[in-house]
């Protein structure tokens, strides 16, 4: 059986220097791939994740220099998550103070201990202490040192105002199972610890989020290829009634898209091609990266571009 969980997750942001000084110099990211928004090519994307940019690492950017803040609410992403080893979090504590990061004490959630914390944006972010995350592979291209480097995902909060409808969704469709409920939480789990938690939070009726900066635009499931995401799709439309997308080529992955019953826009996208198709893994995210389709225009996508990396 293929492996389920997250694929990546997509949010908007401020100014796209101050994104990537905070991502890649402050959490100890890799910048895997520096493209643009394939609709609006005068925005970039910005991809982060470890070494290769393995599906379940990749927290992705469309910046906006003057992006007006978003508003936290249902049917939006509440909280991303990621894995650290769990003897790292006294060491993230002490370096968010001395980076002046905005956060929160460490706490007790299903179990594990939970920094939460905010990027430059105000997007809600969180480390989960795990037990054998130390073992797994790191991105060492940072000053943060090997033992306490982020592991990729651990998972999702999502803020909703009921969880049932969203809860079928996962555990029918896409792969996960309910393992633990903590008084408006309930949890899910995939069979991949890279990204392998959706933590669904009902709180009934509730202001409706507003997208904007520090912000969650989607997140994104695994499919292992074409086939697996046809599959998925098939039982989205014919099983449980919604509208999904066509097909949709991002040149690292094939996506499809649709709004799951809560309002959440979900994505589910191929773990093939891969970050490497278009440069070698020890150049990734260095040079700006173009789909066929707006390479002849490179000159002025560039020209209007600011220069991150």
């Amino acid at each position: 059986m293929s492996e389920s969980g997250l694929h990546h997750v997509t949010a908007f942001s401020g100014a796209a220097l101050r994104n990537v000084d905070f991502y890649t110099r402050v959490l100890g990211l890799r910048l895997v791939k520096k493209t643009v928004n394939f609709d609006d090519p005068g925005t970039y994307h910005l991809y982060y994740g470890d070494e290769t940019g393995r599906p379940g690492t990749i927290l992705t950017f469309f910046p906006w220099e003057h992006a007006a803040p978003g508003r936290a609410g249902i049917g939006e992403t509440q909280e991303t998550a990621f894995r650290v080893p769990r003897a790292a979090i006294g060491y993230w504590t002490h370096r968010f103070i001395a980076q002046g990061v905005a956060h929160e004490a460490p706490a007790q959630v299903f179990g594990e201990t939970v920094l939460p914390f905010r990027d430059p944006d105000g997007m809600a972010l969180a480390l989960v202490g795990t037990d054998g995350a130390e073992t797994e592979p790191a991105w060492t291209g940072s000053d943060v040192p090997a033992e306490h480097a982020v592991r990729g995902f651990h998972g999702v909060t999502l803020l909703l105002r009921e969880a049932g409808p969203t809860a079928a969704i996962l555990t029918e469709v896409l792969g996960f199972r309910e393992v633990g409920r903590e008084g408006a939480q309930t949890r899910f789990r995939s069979g991949s610890d890279l990204g392998g938690s959706v933590t669904l939070r009902a709180v009934g009726d509730f202001l409706r989020g507003r997208q904007g900066a520090g912000s969650v635009h989607h997140i994104a499931f695994r499919a292992a290829d074409d086939a697996a995401q046809a599959e998925m799709v098939r039982k989205l439309t014919q099983e449980h009634g919604l509208a999904v997308t066509e097909q949709r080529d991002r040149n690292y992955f094939r996506s499809v898209y649709f709004r799951e019953p809560g309002g959440v826009l979900f994505e589910i996208a191929t773990d093939v091609p891969g970050f490497a198709v278009d440069e070698p893994v020890t150049a990734l995210g260095e040079a700006l990266k173009l789909p066929a389709f707006l390479e002849p225009h490179r000159a002025e996508i560039e020209a209007v571009l600011p220069k991150v990396a």
